[in-house]
């Protein structure tokens, strides 16, 4: 199987763009998924929000997860768990409005450093709807309107730690799912691995890589380009050693979304004075 797509972002304004856009097109046509290197994103600032969310996750919810597991008795269980998932989590939203104060036990400096890095991120995702409309043959800016329709997008981070899991082959870190949204930009750990993704019946290795930025379409997108771009089913393995964090963070269409294939029609109807939606 060829390797996992990984895009440096930096040659986009180079004489490799076009190299650059074709490997974006193929990575959204075909994975799904692709790993972004020289975002734009300062490392410095990465390194911040990497130290504080392990600190926050060390002193404020490992205790709360532990009791959890001991009172779901998830450590010695015999069979497959199917309806819970062994991860720690809890949530910002941003857009349309920020609720990053009202979250308990973060310090200050972890609220600033979650608001700079959200905004980075939301001004990533825009560039990137921007590049998508390009390859896609649509004019700037059209995949960010059908985003912000009437009411704009909304815009969260869900931050989960995955400890280590004693039984890694019984219970997951996450379940394989979609994502429903639109498009998503995941800071992972550089040391932790165990997010997969499902290509041609195989599910797939993500690999952490320091500094990166992994981005993978949601429902919403596959949407929007009437199938031609991938919403790929994807997973968390849990580990027996070593606890992953992950960042999510989710820029979404103004809308409610339902089951995926509903969607395709909703969303149309939805962006009715939008115009033709490209599939070539």
């Amino acid at each position: 199987m060829e390797n996992f797509p990984v895009i440096n972002l930096e040659n986009i304004n180079g004489e490799k763009r076009e190299a650059t856009m074709e490997k974006i097109k193929d990575a959204c046509e075909n994975w799904g998924f692709f790993e972004l290197v020289n975002h734009g994103i300062p490392h410095d600032l990465m390194d911040t929000v990497e130290r504080l969310t392990k600190e926050h996750y060390r002193k404020c919810m490992e205790q709360r997860f532990n009791e959890l597991v001991a009172e779901k008795g998830l450590e010695a269980v015999q069979t497959e768990v199917k309806d819970m998932d062994w991860e720690s989590t809890f949530h910002l939203r941003h857009l349309p409005e920020s609720n990053i104060s009202e979250i308990p036990d973060l310090s200050d400096e972890y609220r600033k450093s979650m608001k700079e890095f959200a905004l980075r991120l939301e001004k990533l995702a825009e560039e990137l709807l921007d590049l998508l409309c390009e390859n896609l043959g649509l004019e700037k800016g059209y995949l960010k309107k059908a985003f912000y329709g009437s009411k704009g997008p909304t815009f969260g981070t869900k931050i989960a730690n995955y400890p280590p899991c004693p039984k890694p082959d019984l219970v997951k870190g996450l379940r394989a799912h979609t994502d429903a949204g639109g498009i998503i930009l995941l800071f992972q750990d550089d040391k932790v691995s165990g997010l997969q993704l499902l290509k041609d019946g195989i599910w797939v290795d993500v690999p952490p890589m320091h500094h990166s930025i992994v981005i993978n379409l949601g429902d919403q997108l596959e949407v929007i380009t009437n199938g031609k771009y991938k919403s790929i089913e994807h997973r968390v393995i849990a580990q027996n050693d070593g606890t992953r964090m992950s960042i999510a963070s989710f820029y979404n269409p103004g809308l409610k979304f339902q089951a995926k294939e509903p969607r395709f029609e909703a969303f149309k109807e939805s962006n009715i004075n939008l115009g033709p939606i490209a599939t070539v």
